[in-house]
């Protein structure tokens, strides 16, 4: 178990540099190869943000989860995600063996219109929604 309590709204404020930056990449026209690169890597150290920011924010509340898969599936339970988003999540989780592959012209074409359509959406929701329940949070605690 997580022994700072203000551990998941500390990881959060990493998460949402990470996501603006992951929303700004998303944003491009086109790309060219090192860009397609970037965006990809991008998504992932936002994916992997978000689930230990809501990771940290299960072990705040009494969980005790270890993987992504169960922080997914928990957070399900607990009501943090929709179980559309959830279930994007995990596609996400799945799809990130797809992604270290970007050398291969088809898998980072599959990956960009996966990043573009369904895992940043979902990424800038989740967040948008742990800013909300910090804030909530913290307006409790005046």
């Amino acid at each position: 178990m997580n022994s700072n309590p203000d551990r998941w709204k500390q990881r959060l404020q990493h998460l949402i540099k990470a996501q603006q930056r992951l929303e700004r990449a998303c944003s491009q026209e086109s790309y060219n190869e090192l860009e397609l690169a970037g965006l990809v890597q991008t998504f992932e150290f936002s994916f992997d943000l978000t689930w230990k920011t809501l990771k940290d924010l299960l072990e705040f509340e009494g969980f005790d989860v270890a993987s992504p898969r169960s922080v997914f599936r928990t957070t399900l339970e607990a009501k943090h995600l929709s179980s559309e988003q959830c279930e994007i999540m995990l596609e996400a989780l799945i799809k990130r063996n797809l992604l270290f592959h970007t050398y291969d012209e088809a898998n980072v074409l599959e990956a960009q219109a996966l990043i573009l359509e369904s895992f940043s959406p979902v990424i800038g929701q989740v967040t948008r929604y742990l800013e909300e329940k910090c804030a909530q949070g913290e307006r409790r605690e005046q």
